[in-house]
């Protein structure tokens, strides 16, 4: 069974899905991109390990062979699902993978918000060893402060235990009450009371047309003068021209970024100008043992639509 990885593997992750091969499983790995050689790759795959750039119907209609689209991740928001519905091909997810890469990254940015960790950087680098006096006052810590979950799905369950070690108040709103299926309780309330009490916000929803820009103006005008915002979820959850108005204005304190709304975002993306903006370029998730546990999921897909057996986390 031919399987296209769609993916920039290095040399360690090359080997890790080369010795699938001992499991009948032929894995050609291709640079991310519409580019060639993917196309011409396409044509006899039966298996996609999709990351991230897009699987838009056009892509689906030049995969003949294609029996199922395997997202390495959560989101299939980067999959047309109707074509590949149309076409009867499988897509999975594989849920629960990166959740400790990304609650890690999502305290790390929460981390390097509070300490202004790029106002420090570059200070240090230019030889300014002592900072000016309205930059010592602004540094902060996550104990005593209310951190408000947005979702409250795997990440946010590993990541509000830490907050509270740490001495937070975590509060969080989602579709329903989590606080009956035996986990430790946490404040549940509606997104108007987070918004209105959080002094940090982290988003842990998917994209939908109910959730774009769900941090809009009106929403930023409920925060707290001064809170935090951290967005690991998906970039056009918030209206990038209302955060950077925020920003800019003092309304928010600090943002700290791993997903845009454009991705890659260009390199005049005003929020990449702003000291007070922590940023990366898509790559919570993205950890050595991310993808030991991934490639086990996408292994044992593939060997289920090879062998006509019953998939794990399939979506259509």
């Amino acid at each position: 069974m031919k399987i296209l990885f769609h993916y920039d593997a290095g040399e360690q992750l090359q080997t890790q899905v080369q010795a699938l091969a001992a499991q009948g499983l032929d894995v050609v790995c291709c640079p991310e991109g519409p580019e060639q050689p993917f196309l011409e790759q396409l044509k006899d795959a039966e298996v996609l390990w999709h990351v991230l750039h897009a699987v838009d119907k056009d892509i689906i209609a030049q995969a003949p062979n294609l029996k199922l689209i395997q997202k390495i991740g959560v989101g299939v928001n980067t999959i047309d699902l109707d074509a590949a519905r149309a076409q009867g091909v499988a897509v999975c997810n594989m849920p629960g993978t990166n959740s400790q890469a990304v609650a890690e990254m999502c305290l790390m940015l929460m981390l390097q918000t509070l300490r202004k960790t790029p106002v420090l950087d570059k200070a240090c680098r230019s030889g300014q060893w002592y900072l000016d006096a309205n930059s010592k006052e602004q540094l902060g810590e996550i104990h005593g402060k209310t951190v408000g979950l947005i979702g409250f799905g795997a990440i946010a369950q590993r990541l509000a235990p830490v907050l509270e070690a740490m001495g937070a108040r975590v509060i969080y709103t989602a579709r329903s009450d989590q606080n009956n299926d035996g986990r430790q309780a946490y404040t549940f309330c509606d997104l108007d009371t987070l918004l209105a009490q959080a002094d940090i916000i982290s988003l842990h929803i998917p994209l939908t047309d109910d959730t774009e820009q769900l941090i809009d103006s009106k929403a930023i005008a409920k925060m707290k003068t001064g809170a935090i915002i951290i967005n690991t979820a998906r970039g056009p959850l918030i209206d990038e021209t209302a955060l950077y108005q925020a920003l800019t204005e003092g309304k928010i304190n600090a943002a700290g970024l791993d997903v845009f709304a454009t991705e890659p975002t260009p390199g005049n993306n005003p929020l990449l100008s702003l000291d007070n903006v922590i940023v990366a370029p898509h790559v919570g998730w993205l950890t050595r043992e991310t993808w030991e546990r991934s490639i086990g999921v996408a292994a044992e897909n593939s060997l289920a639509i090879a062998n006509n057996t019953p998939l794990r986390f399939q979506v259509i």
